[in-house]
């Protein structure tokens, strides 16, 4: 995956203004962005779209970001030509070994809150 192409982006997150201030800071960089407000939602849009990258806030009513990676995994492995979406964690919680519980999760890379766009950048180019 390039970085520097056309992305598209679902972004799994609870918080309204982290959704603004990151659908903002990710147009500006030509990405798609689409928003799920749970992580339940998150699976179902993955149900009907093909993206390039998942961003998954972990803790979030409904489903969490761990299960809601967990679904997402689980449908990949049923159906082979959905091929294996990057998942990176979005979390405020970066103690603790949280590192190490979302690589385990299957997700692929944690990038703490707030939110920063070079930082997303170079997990990008880290995933290529």
């Amino acid at each position: 995956m390039d970085y520097k192409d056309r992305l598209a982006i679902l972004l799994v997150e609870d918080n309204e203004l982290n959704q603004k201030l990151m659908k903002i800071s990710l147009t500006r960089y030509n990405y798609m962005v689409t928003i799920a407000v749970n992580g339940y939602e998150g699976v179902q849009c993955f149900k009907k779209q093909k993206f390039d990258l998942i961003l998954m806030d972990i803790m979030m009513p409904v489903m969490d970001g761990y299960e809601a990676t967990k679904e997402i995994r689980t449908l990949e492995i049923q159906d082979e030509k959905l091929g294996r979406t990057p998942i990176i964690a979005f979390t405020a919680n970066t103690i603790n070994n949280d590192r190490a519980k979302c690589l385990k999760g299957g997700m692929d890379d944690i990038l703490e809150k707030p939110f920063d766009v070079n930082k997303f950048r170079e997990i990008l180019a880290s995933l290529s």
